[in-house]
């Protein structure tokens, strides 16, 4: 008993001394640990509001098109696409292609790289070549858009089926 009472005050006596020996360190580190703990939660916010306000952005583009203003819907869709948000630049991208707003091809397949670049995920860089070889197909590229099937079949994509059916037609 008496050797367990002096191994707890040996035990404190070396966690004292520790403290007083590493004082500075100690506070240093748990200065750091505070300081990254609150840039992580103001980050997260940071990054809500971000989020929040493209996607107020983007139903305002749907509603302006709505209204006929197709030039101030493409404009907002551009702005969209210029965010580099991986989420509502896929979605703008599609809004401008569907709704037909932008007729210079060029800058689709341009908008069509910076979408690609955001994205991190295989199957949605997968997803997005083929959407850029139905778009080439329709517009009459056929060379780039066998091109593109044709690597989304030596990838052994999910979409290999799809795009062996295109390749064929």
């Amino acid at each position: 008993m008496e050797q367990n009472l002096d191994n707890k005050i040996d035990f404190k006596s070396r966690t004292i001394s520790f403290y007083k020996e590493n004082k500075t360190k100690i506070q240093i580190f748990l200065l750091i640990i505070l300081i990254s703990f609150f840039s992580i939660i103001f980050l997260q916010v940071y990054n809500d509001k971000q989020n929040n306000l493209i996607s107020e952005q983007f139903i305002e583009a749907g509603i302006i098109y709505n209204k006929n203003e197709k030039n101030s819907a493409k404009k907002l869709y551009e702005d969209i696409l210029r965010s580099k948000n991986s989420f509502y630049s896929i979605l703008a991208l599609n809004e401008i292609i569907e709704k037909d707003l932008e007729k210079d091809d060029k800058k689709i397949l341009e908008y069509f790289d910076t979408v690609e670049s955001l994205q991190k995920n295989k199957e949605q860089k997968d997803i997005l070549k083929f959407k850029k070889a139905l778009f080439l197909l329709k517009n009459l590229n056929n060379q780039d858009a066998k091109i593109l099937l044709k690597e989304l079949i030596e990838s052994n994509s999910k979409l290999k089926n799809l795009a062996e059916d295109m390749i064929i037609n």
